[in-house]
């Protein structure tokens, strides 16, 4: 990115110093890839998204069974607590404390686990598209390929839907979760 925007610059300042010759310019191939685009329809996305949620939803169900649980609790307090002894009340509102707590700590652990392996897929997937990128430029001698700070770009020069095509060729899946970890 940082190479992209330094040779972005360089041209800006050649075009606005004048320079007397633009021939270079003129032989130079330019290329458009909308990179949000590839992320949300890449095959080895979605596939990252179903290895996602098939690895967390279990962790979530136990999550949203705790939360009912707690419900429960509270409405069978709620209706009884006329009719219990003080010692049972005080019972009942320290479990009910107790499990608000265990869901808040689930819920915070599996966000943060989540948000890791979220990390640990896009990551992959942006190396996964920069190389399918970085290809489809070489195979169609593009000198310089543009993405996301473009304000404007034809549809001639747009090379997206060669770049998702490159992904499709490959497959739509990515590596799976690393070696050792497990979804806790």
């Amino acid at each position: 990115m940082k190479t992209l925007v330094q040779s972005l610059t360089l041209l800006g300042l050649l075009l606005v110093s004048g320079a007397p010759s633009l021939s270079w310019a003129e032989e130079t191939r330019l290329a458009f890839v909308n990179t949000q685009r590839v992320m949300d329809k890449a095959p080895q996305a979605q596939a990252a998204r179903e290895l996602l949620k098939n690895e967390f939803a279990p962790r979530d169900k136990k999550i949203v069974a705790m939360q009912k649980e707690l419900k429960k609790l509270e409405e069978e307090l709620a209706r009884n607590a006329a009719v219990l002894s003080e010692s049972m009340r005080l019972k009942q509102e320290r479990k009910i404390t107790s499990l608000k707590r265990d869901i808040k700590r689930a819920r915070d652990e599996f966000l943060e686990d989540l948000n890791l392996r979220r990390n640990e897929e896009l990551g992959k997937l942006q190396k996964l598209i920069s190389d399918a990128i970085v290809a489809v430029a070489r195979e169609a001698g593009y000198d310089i390929v543009l993405g996301d700070t473009v304000l404007y770009a034809s549809e001639r020069v747009d090379i997206t839907d060669k770049v998702l095509e490159r992904l499709r060729r490959q497959g739509g899946t990515t590596p799976t979760k690393p070696a050792g970890t497990s979804p806790q």
